[in-house]
C-alpha cells in the first residue's frame, strides 16, 4: 500500500475529505501519511475546495497514534529531536491550514491521531470516542511544548496534566463537557452526515474571517502576540465591503476570499 492509498483525498463539491486509511492498524500513522497530510493542508489552492473533513477509515478509530514500528530506528538524540520537529511541522500545517477543518472522530483517537484532531478547527465524535495520550504507560516518550500548549488551550492545564499523568482516555461525554468536541452523534453514519453538513456550512462563511479567527486563536498560545495584520486583512478586504453591503441590502453575501 502506497502513501497515497494510506491517506486518501476526495473532493465532494466544495468539501474535501481526508481519510486516514489503515483500518487494519486502527489507522496508525506512518511518516509518509504525516507528510501527505501536511502537504494537503499547505497546498490548499490546488485542492479546489473551501473546507476540509479529516477522518479515519472505518468506525473503530480516527487514528491510534504513530505506527510504533517506525520508532525502532531511533538510536540517537537527534532522531528524537527530528521526529518531534517533524510532528510539530505537520501539526502546524494542520493548524494553519487556510481552510476550515472538521475532525470527524469515531473510536480511538490517541497519540498522533489525538494531536491531529486537536489541531483541527472543529471536532465532532461518535459515542465510542477514546481520546488521549497514554504515552506514560506505553512508549515513555513525551509531547513537545507546542503540543502541550495546544492541548492546554483546549482542555486546560490541569486536565491536560491529569490525563497525561494517568494515561487515561477521555470519553465522548467528558470531551463534550470539556469543550474538546462540540457534538456527539449517535453513530458513525450520523457522524459523517453531520461532518458534511457542518463543512458545507463553513463553506458559506467569510473565509478571511475564519482565517483571521483561527490564526488569532493560535497566536494566543504563542509568544509575541500580534494581530494588526489580521485586522487589516479583514477590514480592508473586498469581502468585508461585500458583507457590509449584503447585510444592508438584506441579501446573502458572495464571499470571494479577497
Amino acid at each position: 500500500m502506497t502513501a497515497t492509498d494510506e491517506l486518501l483525498f476526495e473532493r465532494e463539491g466544495a468539501i474535501g475529505v481526508i481519510t486516514l486509511n489503515r483500518p487494519q492498524a486502527r489507522n496508525a500513522l506512518t511518516f509518509a501519511m504525516y507528510e501527505r497530510l501536511a502537504e494537503l493542508c499547505r497546498d490548499t489552492e490546488s485542492l479546489g475546495v473551501k473546507a476540509l473533513i479529516v477522518t479515519g477509515a472505518g468506525d473503530k478509530a480516527f487514528a491510534a497514534g504513530t505506527d510504533i514500528a517506525q520508532f525502532r530506528g531511533f538510536t540517537t538524540e537527534q532522531h528524537a529531536l527530528d521526529y518531534e520537529a517533524k510532528i510539530d511541522a505537520v501539526l502546524g500545517a494542520v493548524e494553519t491550514c487556510p481552510l476550515p477543518t472538521v475532525a470527524a472522530i469515531s473510536g480511538a483517537c490517541t497519540g498522533g491521531g489525538a494531536a491531529i484532531a486537536a489541531a483541527c478547527d472543529l471536532r465532532i465524535a461518535s459515542p465510542d470516542l477514546k481520546f488521549g495520550f497514554p504515552i506514560a504507560r506505553t512508549l515513555g516518550n513525551c509531547l513537545s511544548v507546542a503540543n502541550l500548549a495546544r492541548l492546554a488551550a483546549l482542555l486546560g492545564a490541569g486536565r491536560t496534566r491529569e490525563i497525561l499523568f494517568t494515561s487515561r482516555l477521555v470519553g465522548a461525554e467528558e470531551a463534550l463537557a470539556a469543550g474538546l468536541i462540540s457534538e456527539v452523534l449517535a453513530d458513525h453514519d450520523s457522524l459523517m452526515a453531520r461532518a458534511h453538513a457542518l463543512a458545507a456550512q463553513l463553506t458559506e462563511q467569510a473565509p478571511l474571517t475564519l482565517r483571521a479567527t483561527k490564526e488569532g486563536l493560535r497566536r494566543l498560545v504563542q509568544p509575541g502576540i500580534e494581530d494588526s495584520d489580521l485586522i487589516v486583512s479583514c477590514y480592508t478586504s473586498e469581502d468585508f465591503r461585500e458583507g457590509l453591503e449584503a447585510f444592508l441590502a438584506k441579501r446573502k453575501p458572495n464571499w470571494q476570499g479577497r
